[in-house]
């Protein structure tokens, strides 16, 4: 069976990936989808996300429901360093489903790592497995949304993946009172991964990214996560400055991209801009 453009080059990438980390990225089996539930209640809270039913559904009709689990030699990655990883176990999970608003696209909802597991690139791993899956059924556009005023994210979405940001969304999900957001506002950015886009694979080959023209934009603390918990009030006067700089962004019709600095620019740049 012929594979559609892009596809066979993004499954080599997801697999270059697994073997980076140490893992496979796969569909989840049946019988781990109550540790795909676990790996997400252990990163939200419970009752705060899916339940098993629904995941079982969107697993049975090919949603994109991937777990990431040691590969064959225990979970060693390409530093030689092994996981606190037990042989077969979810060390991180991910769910995406279709939609068409838009145009079609598969909507990336959650994804999870294991805290014992974080820093290795297992959550983009199963981004790329998602993309690879994507292209083979013809599907070119992953979206999600983040907190845009964590930094660690934005790289990630920006920087290492190459999505770019399509809509600014103030208090999407209103007040969610899981364990990672509490009572903070949830605003969010939705970005569009256009997976063959030039800025993609300019992103996935670790190419730098263009210096983008702006004159404004908002400069984020290393750690928002961090500041939320140590000092509430610095916290809620960056979401305050950040929603008015985002509102003022929008209604000027700009994207925000990230700069050398990790902060974020204006711009109105093409986001497929190459650098100089």
């Amino acid at each position: 069976m012929t594979q559609p453009d892009g596809a066979q080059e993004a499954r080599r990438t997801a697999d270059a990936a697994d073997a980076r980390c140490g893992i496979r990225t796969r569909p989840a089996a049946l019988g781990e989808i109550d540790a795909v539930l676990a790996r997400f209640e252990a990163t939200w809270g419970a009752g705060r996300g899916l339940d098993d039913s629904t995941i079982r559904a969107l697993a049975h009709a090919g949603g994109t429901v991937l777990v990431a689990v040691p590969d064959d030699d225990g979970g060693v990655d390409a530093s030689g360093t092994p996981p606190f990883a037990a042989p077969g176990e979810v060390l991180g999970a991910t769910l995406g489903f279709l939609g068409w608003s838009g145009g079609l696209h598969l909507h990336s909802h959650m994804n999870a790592v294991t805290r014992a597991a974080r820093g290795r690139g297992i959550g983009a791993a199963l981004k790329l497995r998602q993309r690879a899956v994507c292209l083979e059924h013809g599907v070119g556009e992953i979206r999600w949304t983040y907190d845009p005023l964590i930094r660690r994210n934005a790289r990630m979405n920006l920087l290492r993946l190459g999505a770019e940001v399509a809509d600014y969304l103030p208090e999407f999900y209103g007040v969610l009172g899981d364990a990672i957001s509490g009572s903070d506002r949830s605003d969010r950015f939705e970005v569009r991964w256009r997976l063959d886009a030039p800025r993609v694979h300019r992103a996935l080959a670790g190419a730098p990214a263009p210096e983008w023209r702006g004159d404004d934009g908002v400069a984020l603390v290393p750690d928002y996560e961090a500041l939320r918990i140590a000092d509430a009030s610095a916290a809620a006067r960056l979401r305050a400055d950040s929603v008015a700089a985002f509102t003022r962004m929008a209604r000027a019709g700009l994207r925000p991209e990230l700069d050398a600095a990790g902060d974020y620019v204006f711009t109105e740049d093409d986001p497929d801009r190459e650098a100089a």
